[in-house]
């Protein structure tokens, strides 16, 4: 018997809209039917994210400590120049314009970096800089001039920190994420040493705070963090969710459309959206070995 041989099928943002439109019984006839179906989507997807049903997005990143500096973007604060090379981490840069500060977290020369030429990673900036600015490096006295403003999209992009560690010569060592309450109620916060806790300030742009104060600037923070999907844009996009994904999201679709064009189906796409999201939110989930270990004092006989 004849296969296909093909594991490549795909659906664009016009496919799911169509799929959606047929479940509802309607058929896709204008413009703003397409603009409504679209916002429709997004939504749902910020629903998912706000559910946790997005590992795929997760991604590890890694940025240098500085010494006595408390607060990191919780992701990278990109900074575009003309050249990066002579640049070091941990060095200030300070815009010679602006007056700005910030430190460098990151350089695409780096064994723990994945930035592209050019790019610079860099702490939550003091003062705001200007693009075209000279930047000078406060240790290496290397100069150069700032391409853009600054981009905050890959840490704004960040919805949680799932764990962290920090990593001291060449070990992992785990740090305790804790609550707001817990971290304002550390009496000194610029105690140094190395660094035991965390806090997920989750601002539009959220912040790693963290305790003790770093004293080197050689430790690295690394942390797993939920990121957004990408938004449904273009019509011919495919959306970057796994295939197992697809008929949890056209279902989705269906039943969000369902509520503004087609309320005599309402009941019945809502039940098949729950159904395909409690699959997809089982498949979507850690696996991980089970094992039962006896507590000691039963290992003794007492």
């Amino acid at each position: 018997m004849a296969v296909s041989g093909s594991k490549n099928f795909e659906l664009d943002v016009a496919d799911y809209v169509e799929e959606a439109f047929e479940r509802c019984g309607l058929e896709v006839r204008t413009g703003y039917d397409l603009k409504s179906a679209k916002r429709s989507l997004n939504l749902m997807l910020a629903e998912w994210a706000n559910r946790g049903l997005n590992q795929w997005t997760i991604t590890e990143t890694s940025i240098v400590t500085a010494t006595g500096v408390t607060e990191y973007p919780a992701g990278l604060l990109l900074m575009t120049v003309a050249s990066d090379a002579g640049f070091v981490v941990s060095e200030t840069l300070t815009g010679a314009i602006s007056g700005a500060t910030a430190i460098i977290t990151n350089i695409p020369s780096s064994s723990v970096s994945d930035l592209e030429a050019n790019t610079l990673s860099v702490t939550i900036p003091v003062g705001t800089f200007v693009s075209g600015e000279t930047l000078t490096g406060g240790t290496s006295g290397t100069s150069s001039t700032l391409s853009a403003a600054l981009d905050f999209s890959n840490a704004a992009s960040t919805i949680d920190v799932l764990s962290a560690v920090i990593t001291k010569d060449s070990t992992d060592l785990s740090i305790d994420r804790v609550s707001r309450e817990a971290f304002i109620n550390i009496p000194n916060k610029t105690s140094s040493g190395r660094i035991t806790q965390y806090f997920l300030d989750r601002q539009l742009t959220p912040v790693l705070k963290v305790w003790p104060a770093p004293n080197n600037d050689t430790d690295i923070i690394k942390f797993n963090r939920l990121t957004r999907m990408d938004d449904a844009d273009i019509y011919t996009n495919s959306l970057d969710l796994p295939f197992r994904f697809y008929p949890c999201l056209a279902a989705g679709l269906a039943y969000y459309i369902a509520m503004k064009r087609a309320p005599n189906r309402l009941q019945m796409l809502k039940s098949v959206y729950e159904e395909e999201f409690d699959r997809a939110a089982t498949e979507d989930r850690d696996r991980a070995s089970f094992t039962v270990v006896p507590a000691v004092n039963y290992l003794r006989g007492s």
